[in-house]
C-alpha cells in the first residue's frame, strides 16, 4: 500500500522581493514540520538572509561569485559577512554551478552549453526554482550540507526570495539524481 501526503503549496501572484518575508516563514515552518535541519538560501547582499536568522535551523548562504556584477567586485561587504557568520550562518561564495567555464566558451566562440540548457529548462518553473537547485548542489559540493538528506532551498527572481522547495540534492557530477520532494511556495507568474 502506497503512502500519500497532502501538502499545501503557496503561490504568489508575482515574483520578486515583496515575497521574501512570507517565503522565510513558510520555508522555516515546513523545514521544522519535516525535521529538516538545513536551509540553503541565495543572498547576494545579506538582506534576504536576515529573514532566516534565529530560526533554529543550520543556515547556509550562497552568494553570487566575486566578479558576477563587475570584475573583482564582491556584492556582500565584509561587515555583512562577519555579521552573518557571527549569527551562525555558513557562507559560500564560488563559481555558480550552471555558469562555469562552459559559459565562457559559449560567449567567446558562440553556441550553447549544457549548463545554459539546464538553466533555461528549470526557469520554466521560475528563476527561483533554478536558483534553488543550483545553490543546493553548490552547498552539497562544498560540504556545507549532508549528503543523502532533505534540505530546504530558497531562491528568488533578481533580489529577495520568492521560491522555496524541499529537495535532496546530488553532487554536481550526478546532478540528475537530485530529487525535488516538495514545492513550498513559488510565483504563479514567472515574468
Amino acid at each position: 500500500m502506497s503512502t500519500t501526503y497532502k501538502v499545501s503549496t503557496v503561490y504568489f501572484e508575482q515574483p520578486g522581493p515583496a515575497n521574501t518575508e512570507s517565503v522565510a516563514k513558510l520555508a522555516c515552518a515546513r523545514a521544522k514540520e519535516l525535521g529538516i535541519e538545513h536551509i540553503v538560501v541565495a543572498s547576494n547582499t545579506g538582506a534576504t538572509t536576515r529573514h532566516f536568522l534565529g530560526n533554529g535551523l543550520k543556515l547556509v548562504v550562497v552568494t553570487h561569485h566575486v566578479g558576477f556584477e563587475a570584475p573583482g567586485h564582491d556584492e556582500m561587504d565584509a561587515s555583512t559577512r562577519a555579521e552573518l557568520e557571527a549569527a551562525g550562518a555558513s557562507l559560500l561564495t564560488t563559481t555558480h554551478l550552471f555558469a562555469n567555464v562552459e559559459r565562457a566558451a559559449a560567449r567567446k566562440f558562440g553556441g550553447i552549453y549544457v549548463g545554459g540548457i539546464i538553466s533555461y529548462t528549470l526557469r520554466l518553473f521560475g528563476q527561483g526554482t533554478k536558483v534553488c537547485l543550483e545553490i543546493a548542489t553548490m552547498a552539497l559540493d562544498a560540504g556545507l550540507i549532508p549528503y543523502g538528506k532533505d534540505v530546504v532551498a530558497v531562491g528568488g527572481t533578481s533580489r529577495g526570495a520568492d521560491t522555496a522547495i524541499v529537495l535532496r540534492p546530488a553532487h554536481a557530477r550526478e546532478f540528475f539524481e537530485t530529487e525535488v520532494r516538495e514545492v513550498i511556495c513559488k510565483p504563479r507568474s514567472i515574468k
